[in-house]
């Protein structure tokens, strides 16, 4: 229990403390906050029951504050606590909440004439119209998000505007107003700031346009186009012959003139007030717009004029999620093509910011012509922060690419060539990267610039040109595709997807490559030069000696061991605890496992307590923010399988110019890590001295006197930001934020949570321009679970030592206890230093989860990075502490902060002191954290629906109606009464009706049957929970007429068909463990989900679904996969997921094939090709920006979008990921609905939202914020008997919901009847509510968010804080009282029954399937038919419809005809995705991303077209993550594949000639063959399946992750037979010379294989000799569709090699 002493106290009230929070008290915590069943409580009940008409009678419903009242229809909105007009729904940076994108991107070059070629634009744009699946459209289906071209300047064109004196002027395109009156406003502003600047203006010229090729939304925007001319200064007769000085000039004029165009006030905000300057050099040009791709060369003639020839040419389409159409946001920006996303975009711009303010300021900007001066400015001026000169080099209201390209430019301009600006920016993965063991200059320029450079992290391929050179760039997790061609004239092409040049003669074709993860290729403009990513990167790294640099200037504080001496005896380390905020749990969960097990606690069931703003109990400062999470337009990154590409390095010290490297900028302090020890932090503070670098520090004080009062903490803030300020002014390069104290200190002061103090200290640094001269250590005892280190660092930190945390490790493993456990052999045996690293080893892998969720790699991106969303803080805070943090409903003041901070001391006058136990995680009852699913909460909803968890299996014999007990009204009353009387948990909890309308008569409501119909469960797989819960609530569900979700891990076929077995019991031979069955039940969940995993996904299961759901984010944890522990992974379980029995699965994030808004689409075309007659939706999780991810969703033909909140249930999760990522659904719900609306895109999407979702009312208010379906998680759980154990996690349910084991699943209570009455209660009480309010139906009312108010009542009763505010946010939500046309389709149609069909990329799928011979051999079932058709990169998905056509008739493997089709070209993503036995899919050609992906059976076979100039074995042929997901077939490819090949493999047997990096990742099944090199990570998280790679140099083993997996040579003579036998097979199809020469000189060449192997194939006699117990496998299937055997595989004849291998 918190109390304090009796002095204590008296100092604390005199002292003002605690007089704004008089409820929050500690002795509070002595009252139960748990609501007691049926009983009444110490909390004010502030729902009190109003009257209202239901079915003519009065009744009380505890859902109202006041009665109903009529509102005028004419108001807008009911929210009135705003502080402004408009809302800050969508407030934030630009590119989180109104603009993100991807696309397709490309290059070509070709520098054969000295002004190129006309050919070489037409190409450009051939490829852009080829790369239109890649782009998106707007609201009206017309206007592309954009699209556009960067080429030299045609000078053949516009040579009117040449002359002999000026060859070569200055061009700018430029967006003008259409408007003449502002436009010639805006020429005057152009012309005098040229004149100004020596530029001597040669003349306008308005681009020849057509505007009637316009959409709509493209038309009503559209600029007037010119573009100007103007000589280069004659004071610029030193410019050297590339023209930079007359570059800089131009550069620094196109910044000056919208400082003057501010100045005049020409700035308008309408849809004509654009004005944008989209090129402006002597060198490039660039054309772009909001089109789409084929619709660019129609709206700008210029284009189609055999006049405009040019060198090279980057083509760019975009896929946008923008809430508002802009013409500036299209690509190519001025330097770069951006495919991506930059995920540390606010730290890169907070940190480019300090940059800049740290330069010198002598500098002189008045003079832009100088050559000298120009230069000067760019390297050594402040270039963002001068409002009287240039506008800001970087802006949050500008997208991500807009700022990259900003400050790559600056860079190309202050001397850094185009190539070594990018491998800055954008880094690879240097650390031990085996490509690079041979250049070890290039790992030293990466270490230089990483530690005096933040990189821009987050998936990108750039195209880039500086008008001297045009390139391509990947980023380091090779997360974008990105493949060239080079022709023997000597062109190059480089592109999203290959095929983009239609007539592209193969033959001509001299080499095929891929970019990988952080490679870059180039070409010389005026040499035409290609180099490749060593060359280039060589050549870079040698211009400086940076590897000498770090030897003499570089410090290293290495790991050191641990000190053991404890800092406090037991009574001291606990009041210090206390003090901090911990509480028992944090000890008994968290520090227990990361100490003992050096991981962090696993658990269950999601996070149901009150967020922190609205709880009685006191919470540390990081409680109130969230981490955020990459969803769709960018992919997590798999820490467990990846990590490779990750780091957690750090550094400390003064960081140096970027513009203008030197030997200083070597000079830093590097750590391994952020978590310090004590001996480290030492080592830290000695290199203070001379001789050991001279890094002066200081220690600065975060405490202070208690006497001070709340007042206090805002005042030392102050204090403490000053004397940061001070001291780095005089050199210090180390501060350290310390609230280090003895016990007696403490006992006296408090401290400024650390939170606080890292913020302010931060942006107070930035401002002054002294950020960069200084790095930060926070000394805390504030600090212990990976969140509070994550917010540490995301706020600035750049190193952390948690000395209470360390402090209690020590605390914990002396404990009696904790020894007593590690005697019996409880816990794993440990010294004292072990448990440290332990538990610094828990906090690294924690970081490493916590960064992977947002898609970052490198510690050093995500400081002060602020990648969280606050809840519950308010704006003073925000804006000292937390600038540019979103908030939305304001909060916490620095007094309520400060009175929450000592409200956890313990009272220092006890002898043997105690730790609360505040149950943030575990309920606790009396004086613990209110928690929704309680135990009583789910005893009474079992009285009200008739269910007895002690009535099980055989117990229900001779009992009525199988002991399913009447369910009662009153009850459920009782149960939602437990609900309304609790305390304050949830936003919604602070809402409230307000009709405009009287009540009208329960009559004329729709039905409970029309309403749970818009019911659905949560996606909870099989394997989480029992095969009785899982397949109890889908026939529940089906039942009602509502959406069944099946989770990730599958279902069995066994389902499909209706149960129509039932006896007069309600039992059923086909399901004997279920009960309370009907005749006509359907245990088939309607909906059937795709997860990352892929577990269970086969063609099968996707053509019955009815809808089908592609898991973006799960509420419990976004960002991550889902697990499921290994005792749960029973044979059955295995069986469904293609997995190793008892082996844990833990899913990959969101990654492989959906890690881009475009590659989304694509899953979501797959989707919609082998099942058309199912929807598909995309759960995603409510965070800030979900609404322009939604849009994107929306664009990309999804039919169902599902918004969770960050509280769902899972069935084991990481705790931190359960309480800390993920906002509560009402802010995501609301946001996405108005992004759609506001965007006209409403209209196509049906929203369904779920997340702790309970009552009637939460039904209304979901359905009020826009909701049209609604999901229960948890709560349809507990009406089928979940009791909340809370074990879920440990496979020992007490009542058999979430177990696997036999004996307790044989406890199982519940029924359908249970469930079915439970959504009875649930409709009913919404119906009332309708009734209450005056409408009918919840059609009526979706979206009417002006028929709620926030509940004064309702926000009185929170206890922290007087300063939430609702309606800052919530009055954004649009007024659609008038506008309900979205409710429908655009033919006035069902919008819940239409499903988005395919358009022209499926047509040649279509044309297949329409074959009579091949509709004949699927409706027979026997014979062959045999099929041959050209192909294009635009075909997609190619085969998967033929999939669905067998699957629909003869499931996965009955079919017993064959089907022979070959293809000719270049096959779009997706090639042969999802095929079954009996298909038999060649290409001549290449293929994209995606071949062969979730293959089930039959063959692809892929090869080059004959007589090609390269070698095939060398070249690419297929791109990344193909055969993703595979469950069985055979696959060749004659040539190499990309990234992840076979990742999560868990049937095919597969054989290429090279791969990139992650080969064979997670793969739990089948063989693949690798004929060639490949790059790092090899079988990374490897459980199943057998690998075979040719090393032929020798380095194989360097790339071999060896967590899981061995290699060994091929040992056995099963093993040599298997192999042979395949690469035969391969011969045989591809005709690989490869192939062949291994086969001529196999006895030699087999010496070079190695074989890889994970633990679970250790004992096969592939592997070791031993007696063969099975046949062996050479392939996936044999002609007959069924698996392929050989006997003793040693001795098989050459015709039972051939009979096998046909």
């Amino acid at each position: 229990m918190t109390v304090l002493s009796t002095a204590t106290v008296t100092a604390v009230v005199a002292s003002g403390w605690l007089c704004s929070v008089q409820s929050f008290a500690p002795s509070s915590l002595d009252s139960s906050s748990t609501a007691s069943v049926g009983s009444s409580t110490n909390t004010p009940q502030y729902r009190s029951y109003d009257s209202a008409f239901f079915g003519g009678s009065r009744r009380q419903h505890a859902a109202f504050s006041s009665p109903a009242t009529y509102v005028s229809p004419t108001r807008r909105m009911a929210f009135t606590d705003r502080t402004s007009d408009t809302s800050n729904m969508f407030d934030g940076p630009m590119s989180l909440v109104k603009e993100r994108d991807a696309c397709g991107v490309g290059f070509i070059a070709n520098v054969n004439e000295e002004f190129g070629t006309h050919k070489v634009v037409q190409e450009g744009l051939h490829a852009l119209d080829c790369m239109e699946h890649r782009g998106a459209c707007g609201g009206d289906d017309v206007s592309g998000d954009g699209a556009g071209v960067m080429t030299e300047i045609p000078w053949k064109l516009l040579s009117e505007y040449t002359s002999e004196s000026c060859s070569r002027p200055g061009v700018a395109q430029v967006f003008l107003p259409r408007d003449e009156e502002r436009r010639n406003a805006v020429k005057k502003v152009i012309e005098d700031v040229c004149a100004a600047n020596e530029l001597e203006f040669i003349g306008w010229r308005e681009v020849p346009t057509d505007e009637s090729v316009l959409g709509e939304m493209a038309r009503a925007v559209v600029p007037s186009v010119w573009q100007f001319f103007v000589k280069n200064p004659v004071r610029l007769f030193n410019d050297d012959a590339s023209r930079d000085g007359f570059e800089r000039t131009l550069y620094l004029v196109r910044r000056r003139i919208d400082v003057e165009r501010a100045n005049r006030g020409l700035v308008w905000d309408d849809d004509d007030g654009e004005v944008y300057i989209a090129s402006m050099s002597s060198r490039t040009i660039v054309y772009k717009g909001m089109v789409q791709g084929c619709v660019l060369p129609q709206f700008y003639k210029d284009l189609t004029n055999p006049l405009y020839t040019s060198k090279f040419v980057i083509y760019h389409r975009r896929f946008s999620t923008n809430t508002v159409p802009r013409w500036p946001l299209a690509q190519p920006m001025r330097v770069l093509g951006h495919n991506g996303e930059i995920n540390t975009l606010l730290g890169n711009l907070n940190w480019i910011k300090a940059r800049e303010a740290s330069k010198i300021s002598e500098c002189s900007v008045e003079d832009l012509v100088d050559y000298d001066n120009t230069e000067s400015i760019v390297q050594f001026c402040n270039t963002q922060d001068m409002p009287s000169a240039l506008d800001p080099l970087v802006d949050e209201g500008r997208s991500d690419s807009a700022n990259l390209d900003g400050v790559f430019d600056l860079m190309c301009k202050s001397r850094h060539r185009a190539a070594c600006a990018l491998m800055a920016l954008v880094p690879t993965a240097y650390r031990d990267e085996p490509a690079l063991k041979n250049n070890p200059e290039i790992v030293d320029f990466y270490k230089f610039h990483g530690g005096i450079l933040e990189a821009w992290d987050g998936p990108a391929l750039l195209a880039f040109s500086d008008g001297k050179s045009v390139g391509a760039s990947l980023d380091r997790n090779g997360l974008r595709p990105a493949r060239y061609s080079r022709t023997e004239d000597g062109t190059v092409y480089m592109m999203s997807e290959t095929g983009v040049i239609p007539n592209l003669d193969e033959k001509t074709i001299v080499e095929k490559g891929r970019l990988g993860p952080g490679q870059m290729i180039s070409v010389d403009l005026v040499t035409g030069e290609f180099k490749d990513n060593i060359q280039i990167k060589s050549e870079i790294a040698s211009r400086h000696p940076y590897g000498e640099w770090i030897k003499k200037q570089a410090k290293y504080v290495n790991y050191l061991p641990f000190p053991e001496e404890r800092s406090y005896d037991d009574n001291g380390a606990t009041f210090a605890q206390s003090s901090y905020g911990w509480g028992i749990e944090d000890i008994g969960m968290q520090i227990a496992d990361m100490a003992g097990a050096g991981k962090e606690t696993t658990y269950s069931m999601g996070d149901d307590a009150p967020i922190a703003a609205l709880s009685e109990r006191p919470h540390t400062t990081y409680n109130y923010f969230k981490q955020r999470f990459a969803q769709v337009t960018n992919p997590p990154i798999d820490p467990l399988r990846e990590g490779v590409v990750m780091s957690l390095a750090m550094t400390l010290g003064k960081k140096e110019s970027i513009y203008n490297v030197s030997e200083r900028g070597a000079r830093l302090i590097h750590l391994d890590s952020p978590l310090l020890n004590g001996a480290e932090l030492d080592r830290v503070k000695e290199m203070a001295a001379d001789d050991q670098g001279g890094f002066k520090n200081v220690v600065i004080s975060t405490r202070y006197d208690i006497a001070d009062g709340p007042e206090g903490l805002q005042k030392h803030i102050d204090a403490i930001c000053e004397e940061a300020a001070r001291q780095v002014r005089i050199g210090v390069e180390v501060l350290i934020l310390s609230d280090k104290a003895d016990i007696d200190t403490l006992k006296t002061t408090t401290y400024i949570p650390p939170m606080l103090a890292v913020g302010a200290v931060h942006h107070r640094l930035i401002k002054d321009g002294l950020r960069m001269d200084t790095g930060i250590v926070i000394e805390t005892g504030s600090a212990w679970s990976t969140h509070h280190y994550a917010c540490l660092v995301g706020y600035g930190a750049n190193a952390v030592h948690p000395y209470v945390a360390l402090e209690t490790v020590k605390q914990w493993h002396g404990n009696k206890k904790t020894q007593n456990q590690m005697k019996a052999g409880r816990l794993v045996k440990t010294t004292l230093s072990e448990a440290q690293e332990n538990y610094r080893t828990a906090v690294n892998n924690g970081l490493l989860k916590i960064l992977s969720k947002i898609g970052i790699s490198l510690l050093t991106s995500y400081s002060g990075a602020q990648i969280f969303e606050a809840v519950g803080i308010g704006d003073k805070v925000i804006d000292t502490c937390f600038i540019g943090t979103t908030s939305r409903v304001g909060g916490m003041s620095f007094e309520d902060i400060a009175n929450e901070t000592i409200m956890m001391r313990a009272d220092a006058t006890e002898k043997k002191l105690k730790l609360v136990n505040y149950g943030y995680y575990k309920p606790v009852g009396k004086g613990g954290e209110y928690h929704a699913n309680s135990s009583d909460l789910a005893r009474a909803l079992h009285n009200a629906i008739g269910l007895d968890k002690n009535v099980f299996g055989e117990k229900r014999e001779g009992l009525e109606n199988g002991g399913v007990k009447p369910a009662v009204a009153a009850n459920y009353d009782i149960f939602q009464k437990s609900l309304s009387e609790g305390p304050i948990a949830n936003i919604r909890d602070l809402l409230d009706f307000d009709s405009d309308r009287e009540p009208i008569p329960l009559d004329e409501v729709e039905s409970v049957e029309e309403i749970m119909k818009k019911f659905c469960t949560g996606a909870m797989s099989l394997g989480a929970l029992s095969r009785e819960a899982h397949e109890t609530l889908a026939i529940a569900v089906n039942r009602v007429g509502g959406k069944s979700n099946s989770g990730e891990g599958g279902e069995d076929t066994l389902r499909v068909k209706d149960i129509m077995d039932v006896d007069e019991n309600g039992d059923s031979a086909s399901f004997p463990h279920l009960s309370g069955l009907k005749n006509g039940d359907s245990a088939n969940s309607f909906v059937h989900q795709i997860a990352s995993g892929r577990f269970g996904v086969t063609p099968e299961f996707l053509v019955t679904g009815k809808q089908l759901e592609i898991k973006m984010a799960q509420g419990a944890k976004p960002g991550e996969g889902g697990q499921l522990p290994g005792p749960k992974v029973s044979k059955y379980i295995a069986g469904l997921r293609a997995s190793k029995e008892g082996v844990t699965l833990i899913s990959p994030p969101p990654h492989h094939d959906i890690y881009s808004i475009e590659d989304l689409a694509q899953l979501i075309h797959d989707l919609h090709a082998i099942n058309e007659k199912a929807g598909v939706s995309v759960k995603l999780v409510s965070s800030i920006g979900i609404g322009t991810v939604s849009c994107g969703v929306a664009k990309a033909a999804a039919d169902v979008i599902q918004i969770s909140g960050g509280d769902g249930g899972t069935g084991a999760s990481p705790l931190s990921s359960i309480k800390h990522a993920g906002m509560p659904w009402e802010f995501g719900l609301a946001e996405a609905h108005s992004a759609l609306v506001n965007t006209n895109l409403r209209g196509r999407v049906t929203l369904r939202v779920d997340g702790g979702i309970r009552t009637g009312r939460d039904i209304l208010i979901a359905n009020l914020l826009g909701a049209e379906e609604f999901g229960f998680g948890t709560i349809a759980m507990i009406a089928e008997g979940c009791i909340m154990a809370r074990v879920c996690h440990l496979n020992t349910c007490p009542v058999g919901v979430t177990s696997q084991k036999e004996e307790l699943r044989k406890k199982f209570p519940g029924t359908p009847e249970h469930v079915v009455n439970f959504f009875q209660f649930v409709a009913m009480e919404t119906r009332e509510l309708l009734a209450h309010i005056g409408y009918k139906s919840l059609d009526e009312v979706i979206g009417r968010a002006d028929l709620l108010k926030g509940s004064e009542s309702q926000i009185s009763r929170i206890a922290k804080t007087k300063n939430i505010r609702l309606g800052d946010f919530f009055s954004g939500v649009p007024d659609v009282r008038e506008n309900r046309g979205w409710l429908k389709t655009e033919e006035g149609g069902d919008k819940a029954e239409r499903v988005h069909i395919n358009g022209f990329s499926s047509e040649l799928d279509r044309e297949i399937c329409a074959n009579e011979d091949i509709k004949k051999v699927i409706s027979e079932n026997s014979g062959k038919a045999s099929v041959a058709v050209k192909i294009y990169n635009t075909d997609r998905s190619t085969g998967a419809m033929l999939s669905g056509d067998i699957a629909r008739q003869h499931g996965n493997r009955n079919f017993a005809g064959q089907i022979d089709v070959t293809f000719t070209g270049s096959a779009g993503q997706s090639f042969g995705a999802l095929s079954l036995p009996g298909m038999n899919l060649r290409l001549v050609g290449e293929g994209n991303d995606y071949v062969g992906k979730g293959m089930h059976g039959g063959e692809i076979t892929v090869v080059p077209v004959e007589g090609v100039q390269f070698a095939p074995e060398d070249s690419s042929i297929v791109g990344n993550a193909c055969l993703y997901g595979a469950t069985g077939g055979d696959f060749h490819a004659n040539g190499r594949a990309g990234e992840r090949f076979c990742v999560r493999n868990s049937g095919a047997f597969a054989t290429v000639e090279g791969t990139g990096d992650h080969c064979l990742e997670y793969m739990t099944g089948g063989v693949a063959v690798v004929l060639g090199s490949v790059g790092r990570n090899v079988g990374a998280g490897m459980t199943g399946g057998l690998g075979y790679f040719y090393d032929e140099v020798g380095d194989f083993e360097e790339k071999l992750n060896k967590e899981i997996v061995k290699m060994q040579r091929v040992k056995t003579n099963e093993g040599e037979a298997q192999l042979k036998t395949i690469i035969e097979r391969h011969f045989k199809k591809t005709n690989s010379q490869k192939a062949k020469k291994i086969l001529d000189n196999w006895d030699e060449e087999l010496k070079k294989f190695w074989q890889v192997y994970p633990p679970s194939e250790a004992k096969s006699p592939l592997v070791k000799d031993a007696i063969a117990e099975e046949l062996l496998r050479v392939s996936a299937a044999a002609p007959i569709g069924e698996a392929c055997f050989l006997p003793d595989g040693a001795n098989f004849s050459p015709e039972q090699t051939s009979r096998c291998a046909d």
